[in-house]
């Protein structure tokens, strides 16, 4: 893993990074995206976090490894892709939630049978375009399949509470989800609300 990469996932706390994220492009063999909405989770003290309360079991191990490690875990019939944030023993992550495709789109389009907005538009929708599974989980940045390297800048990003985290108090109001504000490809925008340069500066 890139050595100023590893460094700022280490110290930065986990909020900022899931902002610093946006823009950043995700790499996995011929397949490329911009990222364009993550969610941060807290760990420990985070109600709607898999590490909550302390919480270790051979499928969230991941979570409690080094900044940079790729935590995979499985929902339904989906995968979803999360980056550890902090030093090892803090299980602190960053949930990748969309991504804009910018290589690899005929391939994935195969993979999902989508096209357009639904290809990347979801945190499982994008596993499943990026061929992301339980092979990736544990892995670091840069030495397993998943990459990240520069992208594009936002020209402006929005906060909102995370998705499908109900009755948990403050888990559940808190403005931990973040997202080019007018990208197409966010989960469940509007056409309303997309901008025509796709939220980002020019």
């Amino acid at each position: 893993m890139d050595e100023e990469l590893e460094k700022w996932l280490t110290h930065a706390a986990t909020p900022a990074i899931a902002r610093g994220l946006l823009g950043a492009t995700l790499h996995k063999g011929p397949c490329a995206g911009l990222i364009v909405e993550t969610e941060a989770y807290l760990g420990e003290t985070d109600q709607a976090a898999h590490a909550f309360g302390g919480r270790r079991t051979k499928t969230n191990l991941a979570l409690w490894r080094p900044a940079g490690t790729v935590y995979v875990y499985r929902m339904r019939q989906y995968c979803l892709l999360n980056l550890v944030t902090r030093p090892e023993g803090v299980p602190q992550c960053v949930l990748i939630r969309a991504v804009e495709p910018t290589a690899g789109v005929a391939l994935m389009t195969q993979r999902r049978g989508r096209f357009g907005q639904a290809l990347t538009s979801g945190p499982g929708k994008l596993c499943q375009a990026f061929a992301i599974t339980l092979a990736d989980n544990g892995q670091l940045l840069g030495e397993g399949a998943l990459s990240l390297s520069p992208g594009r800048t936002p020209r402006a990003i929005a906060a909102a509470p995370r998705v499908g985290v109900p009755n948990k108090g403050a888990a559940t109001t808190a403005a931990l989800r973040f997202f080019v504000a007018g990208n197409p490809y966010v989960s469940d925008v509007k056409q309303s609300q997309i901008h025509p340069n796709g939220g980002w500066q020019s």
